[in-house]
């Protein structure tokens, strides 16, 4: 997620240009017209193809981009306006396209014996790229690194020290690269199938980004070892949230969602027990609102939206929303997505995919 101000439609108007805007359909033009800020998200159509939309903060559908297949995590860069969607695991393909169509798509392969994780993040500078990959047979995460000032060229790698490594972003002063590692065992041979859920690995590790230095690396406990750390987000005043999912008993009520700093330890959130059982031990996504000082999880096992104080972790409030997929902040508070079609107000002819990007 971007830590500064959104992109408002003014700001996104003036990106676009003329060209752009006479290229869209009214309905189209007067949805991006009327929108606050804008965003983006992978879906899937009603004739089974994929694409990437750009969307309104009402949800109302802007622009769309073809997928080869279907995608999972969004990457977008303050400083360059590209955007990368990244395949849904065990995908190879990545592709960085420009929300405001001044720039021609550019596709991204996995190298041999790799393949996407489903996210990544560019570094604050827009220079780089980086993605969170599984070197399958080696059975251990990576952080691929792609030179972002042209046509992408895989440049490095750091080892993420972990297995399953999930999520990713980079802190601030793009210092740091934040890593989730799930724990758990993948192979391309076997689809998504978990192969290790009886001895998954979960950590959480903090990497100097110029390096590859290990800085920091939080294991789980021992009591929580099937729960998967799998997604992240920044607060302003550098606390990292995380959020997981559980693969143990389903009677189970484990923690779901917590933060650490540089040099802390875990905390875990103590959510009321209705809340946990509401979530259904999966948290799918997680978003902050630095400015509302709000986090928001949503989980379409449980159909539930949940959004916490940041400050505290006290559950603020909970909304019942059948296979909510996407997070994001909004202007107040947290937008939302389903694999429904939802998308805050508006409910259209796609599923929306697990997350969303906010462009700005």
């Amino acid at each position: 997620m971007w830590r500064g101000e959104a992109i408002d439609r003014r700001g996104f108007l003036k990106a676009a240009g003329i060209t752009f805007t006479a290229a869209l359909a009214p309905r189209s033009l007067m949805a991006l017209e009327r929108a606050d800020a804008v965003y983006a998200s992978g879906f899937r159509a009603p004739d089974g193809s994929f694409g990437i939309a750009t969307v309104s903060e009402r949800g109302e559908i802007i622009d769309r981009v073809a997928l080869p297949a279907r995608a999972h995590g969004l990457a977008y860069s303050t400083a360059t306006g590209r955007t990368v969607a990244f395949a849904r695991r065990p995908g190879t393909f990545a592709m960085v396209f420009d929300p405001a169509r001044q720039a021609e798509p550019v596709m991204i392969t996995s190298p041999e014996g790799r393949h996407f994780y489903g996210h990544g993040h560019f570094s604050p500078d827009g220079t780089r790229l980086y993605a969170s990959e599984n070197d399958f047979d080696g059975n251990r995460g990576m952080i691929g690194i792609y030179d972002a000032r042209g046509k992408f060229r895989r440049i490095g790698e750091f080892d993420a020290h972990g297995i399953g490594t999930h999520d990713m972003t980079v802190s601030d002063d793009g210092k740091l690269l934040i890593i989730a590692n799930g724990g758990i065992e993948t192979h391309p041979d076997f689809g998504r199938t978990k192969l290790n859920v009886d001895r998954m690995e979960p950590s959480l590790v903090l990497l100097d980004a110029k390096t590859g230095a290990l800085i920091q690396r939080h294991h789980l406990p021992s009591s929580l070892k099937q729960l998967s750390t799998r997604h992240l987000d920044i607060a302003d005043n550098g606390r990292i949230w995380f959020a997981c999912q559980w693969e143990g008993a389903r009677n189970a009520l484990p923690p779901l969602a917590g933060w650490f700093s540089r040099g802390e330890d875990l905390s875990f959130v103590p959510l009321p027990e209705e809340t946990a059982l509401r979530l259904g031990n999966y948290v799918g996504a997680i978003a902050v609102n630095r400015r509302d000082g709000v986090v928001g999880l949503t989980s379409p096992v449980g159909g539930a939206a949940v959004t916490l104080d940041a400050r505290t972790g006290a559950v603020l409030k909970e909304e019942t929303i059948h296979e909510a997929a996407g997070v994001a902040r909004a202007a107040h508070g947290i937008a939302v997505s389903s694999y429904e079609g939802q998308f805050n107000e508006t409910r259209s002819r796609v599923a929306w995919d697990q997350h969303i990007a906010r462009l700005g």
